[in-house]
């Protein structure tokens, strides 16, 4: 951690310079180089992880006496299995295929030209996250796979965490022979750092933040670096009246307690009207029983006693706690025109038997990520098959929905003549 007295602007500005420099020889690193570095780092995550573990117990000293939630307190904690699971992930990585120089598309002229379009890497990405320290893994790796460096900007309360599992990637890069300043992270709990970051056109591609909305809002206001943006997670679980009850309770409750600390977590439930006395019963038990707080509208409360009033706040609320809003809508437009006022373009779902009406919920809600039948904890690049993701994208420029290996890649055009000439 920096002392009061370092120059946070010098020191950035250095690992810029380090970032941009690594990059360049990473760019044309071949994948069996790259494969390496994630399956050695994997190996030294699982030699190292008595070190991680303590590292972190430090971490959640910190964190519950700052005052996290406990499902905050959830998304910091590392464990045997997370650790096993951050090591798994970047050997899933390893097993994808290298999207560095390959062919997208190409085409011949008239005149003779061969065009071809190939995927690039971006080139330094720098990644601002909170509390959840396998983010340091998860985007270490795929920024790597795709040819990128990496800076690495973890919260204040992971900071032990982030650096000791710095230490297992910087292991891997270094037995596969490639710079280990390709993946740095920011050696200072100094929110200053985050300000640089923003500023750091000269040496940094692309951010990627990843936390709350106050974080967002600020990346977004401040940052001159382009941006794969984040938005929070006020994501919908619509049940439709041509839902099946058990499948509706096992999903919602899946949906909003599987873990709650997610952004994939279901923030808001919605059933039709009609058919709430058949379907709602069983999914508000499914929720009490499971300890999640019910707040609803007047209708719900009437429905059931444990029920308490929602204020106009908890539609647009990211609880990130076992704690939901469930309202009864008129029909599927209904429900589809209040996820377009409520929602934030992230992942929303619909359980129903009816084909037609699920057909609807894909093409008029505009979210990265459209489920049908399915838990919105599935908003992840692991269950996509992308090994891990560095993020949900809400927006709509380049990459949507989990930010994995090829999204984190650009594409430049190649022609090739023989002596063409321009008329």
């Amino acid at each position: 951690m920096t002392s009061k007295t370092e120059n946070i602007p010098e020191m950035m500005a250095e690992i810029g310079r380090r970032a941009r420099a690594a990059q360049a020889k990473l760019a044309t690193a071949p994948r069996a180089a790259k494969d390496k570095a994630l399956t050695e780092a994997a190996a030294s995550l699982r030699r190292r992880q008595n070190h991680i573990l303590s590292e972190n117990a430090k971490d959640m000293t910190f964190g519950e006496d700052k005052g996290l939630t406990g499902s905050m307190l959830d998304r910091l904690l590392l464990n045997e299995d997370r650790v096993e699971a951050m090591a798994k992930g970047l050997e899933d990585i390893a097993k994808l295929d290298d999207p560095v120089g390959t062919t997208l598309a190409e085409w011949d002229r008239p005149n003779g030209l061969h065009i071809e379009r190939r995927r690039v890497p971006l080139g330094v990405i720098g990644v601002i996250y909170e509390s959840r320290p396998n983010v340091t893994a998860d985007a270490g790796g795929l920024c790597l796979k795709a040819g990128n460096a990496s800076i690495l900007r973890g919260g204040s309360e992971s900071f032990h965490s982030s650096t000791a599992i710095l230490e297992s990637l910087r292991d891997g890069l270094k037995a596969a022979d490639l710079p280990e300043d390709a993946i740095q992270t920011v050696p200072t709990r100094d929110r200053a750092a985050v300000g640089e970051m923003l500023q750091m056109t000269d040496y940094i591609d692309v951010i990627v933040p990843r936390g709350g909305k106050s974080l967002i809002e600020r990346v977004i206001k401040e940052s001159k670096v382009p941006l794969f943006q984040h938005l929070e997670g006020l994501c919908h679980s619509y049940v439709n009246k041509a839902a099946d009850p058990a499948m509706a309770r096992d999903v919602v409750v899946n949906a909003k307690m599987r873990r709650t600390g997610i952004c994939g977590a279901t923030e808001n439930i919605l059933v039709d009207r009609d058919a709430a006395a058949a379907l709602l019963p069983g999914i508000l038990d499914g929720l009490v029983q499971a300890g999640c707080e019910v707040r609803g509208d007047a209708d719900v409360q009437q429905m059931d006693a444990r029920v308490i009033p929602a204020t106009d706040d908890d539609w647009d609320t990211e609880y990130l706690d076992s704690i939901v809003a469930v309202k009864l809508v008129d029909d599927i437009d209904d429900a589809i025109r209040f996820i377009g006022t409520h929602g934030s373009d992230h992942t929303d779902a619909i359980i129903t038997g009816d084909a037609a009406a699920a057909e609807k919920f894909i093409n008029e809600v505009d979210s990265a990520i459209v489920l049908v039948n399915a838990s919105t904890q599935f908003a992840d690049g692991g269950e996509f098959g992308m090994g891990a993701e560095i993020g949900i994208s809400t927006g709509k420029l380049h990459a949507r929905g989990p930010v994995g290996v090829e999204q984190l890649t650009s594409f430049k055009y190649v022609v090739r003549g023989t002596g063409q000439v321009r008329p």
